[in-house]
């Protein structure tokens, strides 16, 4: 669902189709591992933003963060790749935990856009006047 919401949304507004290929992999990694590694109630939430060019994505879930992955998982694992998949594709990964308010995965993306597109012809100051 994720990913047609935030992919029709980023398409719309006119983002190139490689930064949105991008994004959609790396919030796709940070929705699986919610999934996966929330110890809580298991449920998670995406919020995002476009500011000054960038996009922000947050998700959230009620678990303890990541944990360390075994020393020698094998080039053909298929897991444990996730982190590394969102820092390659993201300009920022951060990643907030405390066990009284669960994970929070940040990614930040500059965003590229194709020609003509309005997403990249708009002012800082209108779009952040129209939230």
């Amino acid at each position: 669902m994720i990913r047609k919401v935030l992919g029709g949304a980023l398409r719309g507004l006119g983002v190139c189709e490689d930064c949105v290929a991008d994004i959609l992999v790396a919030t796709s990694e940070a929705c699986t591992n919610a999934i996966l590694h929330a110890r809580a109630s298991g449920g998670f939430e995406v919020t995002g933003s476009i500011d000054a060019g960038v996009c922000v994505l947050t998700v959230r879930d009620g678990g303890r963060g990541p944990r360390p992955a075994p020393a020698d998982r094998g080039i053909l694992a298929e897991s444990g790749r996730g982190l590394k998949i969102m820092q390659a594709l993201m300009d920022d990964l951060s990643i907030d935990t405390a066990p009284d308010r669960g994970t929070i995965v940040r990614l930040r993306k500059r965003l590229t856009w194709r020609d003509g597109a309005l997403g990249g012809r708009l002012d800082h100051r209108l779009v952040h006047s129209a939230g």
